[in-house]
């Protein structure tokens, strides 16, 4: 108790003296802290992986490409209904 005592007596008299450095670290702490604790970096990042980085090109089919879908448009990859639903 006497150590957060003695912080705000710190912070009290640092406010009296330099406002603007301690408005200054305050704005810097929470901009280091704000995207740690902000929802949007949670959807943000499901976004970001369900979305392909490398997008389907239309290529020519010869029957050997397994792993190209037969048509551009075709679904692959995580669903985005979750994003529909919010």
């Amino acid at each position: 108790m006497a150590a957060l005592s003695k912080i705000g007596t710190y912070l009290k008299n640092a406010w009296a003296n330099e406002p603007v450095i301690v408005l200054s670290l305050a704005i810097g702490f929470t901009a280091m802290v704000g995207p740690f604790i902000s929802p949007l970096t949670k959807y943000t990042t499901m976004i970001n992986q369900a979305v392909p980085y490398v997008y389907p090109v239309p290529v020519r089919d010869d029957g050997n490409m397994p792993d190209v879908p037969s048509h551009p448009c075709d679904k692959e990859g995580p669903s985005l209904e979750w994003l529909k639903k919010f």
